[in-house]
């Protein structure tokens, strides 16, 4: 008597785990190529505020070369008083972006507070929200003039007056992207369970407008950098340190802001170089996590 055969069957082949959303981002992120040319040229401009004692001497004293043209021996020029303009562009970077990151970062702890604090406590909403709405209504840039030239000029002056003046927008956006995730089922889940405000802000909520504040940070600065470059040109700036804006604001000083062309075109093509490559940088992030786009 035969006993039958066991029906043969193939070997179960073992499903690739799934991507998680940050891989999913990394990967829409990456099939991008002005987000990555955009993150290149970050990258190079925060490696030149780090080295820029490695790159140029830091540009002090007198030359004897006064307003030279661009050439081998100074590749950006000189300027009235025979300084190297590259020099003045490298160390220029390095406050510049410290400005830029500092004041951003301040900005973005007072702005997220507040527009977590409106989108959880919705009976503080109404409070925190004619405040922005308030701040966002003020003439920003007489205001900034006005408290820099009271303060005195000075690197963590243009920190605080800025990002004073620049947490308003944030607070917006994280408060609008709070109000999707406030109502959010696993946010009334861990109320029923009894988790404390503070639990469950930072447990729920910060992680759901993580993205918002990630694109708000890049943005920010581009901003802060854009603030800290008007004021400095004014002569609000730290007149003991190199800054792009204090660049221009000595070429301006000494009358050859029209004459010699490469005091001010370098700097002014390093403020356009941040500013466009922090823009395509967060439109590039923003299309890569939304799941439409990507």
């Amino acid at each position: 008597m035969t006993t039958p055969l066991a029906p043969v069957t193939e070997p179960a082949t073992a499903l690739p785990p799934p991507e998680s959303v940050a891989q999913q981002t990394w990967q829409a992120f990456r099939r991008n190529p002005l987000g990555l040319a955009s993150a290149a040229v970050l990258l190079v401009l925060m490696v030149v505020a780090v080295a820029a004692g490695l790159i140029a001497d830091y540009p002090s004293g007198y030359g004897e070369d006064v307003l030279v043209g661009p050439s081998a021996a100074h590749w950006f020029g000189t300027d009235d008083l025979g300084r190297d303009v590259f020099a003045q562009v490298v160390w220029g970077t390095r406050v510049s972006i410290v400005v830029g990151l500092a004041a951003s970062v301040l900005a973005i702890v007072i702005g997220v507070l507040v527009g977590v604090a409106a989108a959880y406590f919705r009976w503080a909403d109404a409070v925190l929200g004619m405040v922005v709405d308030l701040s966002l209504s003020l003439p920003v840039l007489p205001l900034m003039i006005l408290v820099a030239a009271l303060a005195g000029p000075s690197v963590p002056t243009l920190v605080v007056v800025i990002a004073l003046f620049s947490w308003p927008e944030v607070a917006r956006v994280v408060r609008s992207q709070g109000l999707a995730v406030v109502p959010m089922p696993y946010v009334s889940a861990a109320r029923v369970i009894g988790g404390s405000h503070l639990w469950i802000i930072r447990k729920h909520i910060l992680p759901g407008v993580a993205p918002v504040i990630a694109v708000s940070v890049v943005l920010t600065t581009s901003r802060a950098v854009l603030s800290e470059a008007g004021l400095s040109f004014l002569g609000l700036g730290d007149p003991n340190s190199w800054s792009w804006g204090t660049i221009l604001h000595q070429a301006q000083r000494s009358g050859s802001l029209a004459t010699a062309w490469w005091t001010t075109l370098f700097p002014s093509l390093a403020i356009l170089l941040l500013v466009v490559a922090t823009t395509l940088l967060a439109v590039a992030y923003n299309d890569a996590r939304n799941p439409r786009t990507r």
